[in-house]
């Protein structure tokens, strides 16, 4: 059995430890930097593949703020601002479809955030019609992934959810246990969450994906198991099991805390294991360190590394956009007071047609970032399909960055593909940021957090 810990200060981790960050994009916003040109969107899209693109809607409000995050979102919104926020957005959308080919076509859309279902079922139905309308996805003919939480997934907003056809909707639970809920600083009941989950059931969404986290403060194996097991009783067709980080100007990141971060590095990857072995042996199969989905079930679109090549729209002032050339989005920021006046500007914004805040991508950063989105994952990298995409072998590429893998032990050996090993998996948040360029790790040094 786990023994519990204290929180821990919000400090970077050891080099050594085996949770650096979390790479879920590569490169993070915290290498973008203000464009001083403000390319026109027409000209960054002109030329660009736009049969399969993926479109992401970002609604930045909550009802409350877990301890542990540092989304870009703000708790609550006065009256009128979501009003005034879907207003932009459907003022971006107009700029960015206008920059789009009039032939472009959209292969998934999610609506993320903050918590898409903050909005009421009227302001959903409107968040749809702008998806659909505006940018042309067709929402029924397409994976729709939505993001929702237990007070927010109301029957109202769900109906509206389902009759627009979402085919996967994620609850962000984190832990079952009431006990564990309050030390994470995530005021919920198990109560209220078993009846959110009721009404999902019941709604018929396709995929139903539960959030949890290990690691949290007071946690043992024993009640992490106890969670899983009630998440399982659902049956749902994905979980996500991430590990709790600490990070600046988050609510857990102001509160002290004395525990060795090896012990809990150490408690963190016990309790991962433990989390891992259960799901397999209860017949979901592992797609990413995080990811697990149950064998035979459907899949909503792609995995969460899903734009490996580039092609994605944000829409909404938390999202990023990704052509060939440039990943762009717009500020970020995790403090409240900075997140609320980014909201401000962006509804207050009139011209959407330039981008303002992104990361050039030259050749060998798209090599390097289709190494690590594909590494991440448990199918690993494909040789033959990445010397198709960039005509040159992975192994010479980045030969100094795999032999140093394959000596911590962390590659599969015995395969026809670049794989990582299970203990490799379970050191994911090592891997991608040993993976990061040179380039890209200044950028992300001298960001100053706000």
């Amino acid at each position: 059995m786990t023994t519990a810990l204290p929180l821990l200060p919000a400090d970077t981790p050891a080099p050594d430890s085996p949770y650096r960050s979390y790479v879920y994009a590569y490169p993070h916003k915290t290498a973008y930097r203000p464009l001083p040109e403000r390319p026109a969107l027409r000209d960054l899209w002109a030329g660009e593949p736009q049969h399969a693109l993926s479109l992401y809607l970002h609604i930045p409000f909550c009802e409350v703020r877990c301890g542990f995050c540092n989304l870009f979102t703000r708790i609550g919104s006065p009256d009128g601002l979501t009003t005034a926020y879907l207003d932009a957005l459907e003022r971006q959308a107009g700029a960015v479809r206008e920059a789009l080919d009039a032939d472009a076509r959209f292969a998934l859309a999610a609506f993320g955030g903050g918590t898409p279902t903050y909005l009421t079922a009227t302001e959903l139905e409107r968040l749809c019609d702008i998806a659909e309308q505006r940018m042309g996805a067709d929402l029924r003919a397409v994976p729709l992934s939505v993001e929702a939480s237990p007070d927010t997934a109301t029957a109202d907003r769900l109906e509206v959810l389902a009759a627009r056809g979402t085919t996967r909707l994620s609850l962000g639970v984190q832990s079952f246990l009431d006990e564990e809920a309050k030390s994470a600083v995530r005021p919920q009941k198990r109560a209220k969450v078993e009846a959110a989950l009721g009404r999902i059931r019941a709604a018929g969404f396709p995929v139903l994906n539960i959030d949890l986290i290990y690691g949290i403060d007071g946690q043992t194996t024993a009640s992490w198991l106890r969670s899983l097991d009630a998440a399982l009783a659902w049956a749902p067709e994905e979980l996500y099991l991430y590990p709790l980080y600490v990070r600046p100007l988050t609510g857990l990141g102001r509160r002290p805390g004395e525990q060795d971060p090896r012990a809990w590095d150490e408690q963190r990857l016990t309790l991962y294991r433990a989390g891992r072995d259960h799901l397999l042996a209860r017949g979901y199969q592992q797609v990413s360190m995080r990811m697990f989905r149950r064998s035979g079930s459907p899949q909503a679109g792609t995995s969460e590394y899903s734009c490996q090549t580039d092609g994605m729209v944000g829409l909404g002032c938390g999202s990023r956009s990704y052509t060939s050339g440039l990943h762009y989005s717009f500020d970020y920021a995790v403090d409240a007071g900075e997140v609320r006046s980014i909201i401000d500007d962006y509804v207050a914004t009139t011209d959407f047609t330039r981008a303002e805040v992104g990361h050039r991508m030259d050749a060998q950063e798209a090599r390097r970032r289709h190494l690590v989105q594909s590494l991440l994952q448990a199918e690993g990298l494909d040789p033959a399909d990445y010397r198709r995409r960039f005509g040159s072998d992975p192994g010479a590429d980045f030969a100094a960055e795999l032999a140093a893998l394959g000596a911590a032990g962390w590659l599969a050996d015995g395969t026809d593909r670049l794989r990582l090993s299970p203990e490799g998996l379970a050191h994911s948040d090592a891997v991608g940021p040993e993976l990061f360029s040179p380039a890209v790790r200044r950028l992300m040094a001298g960001y100053e957090a706000k």
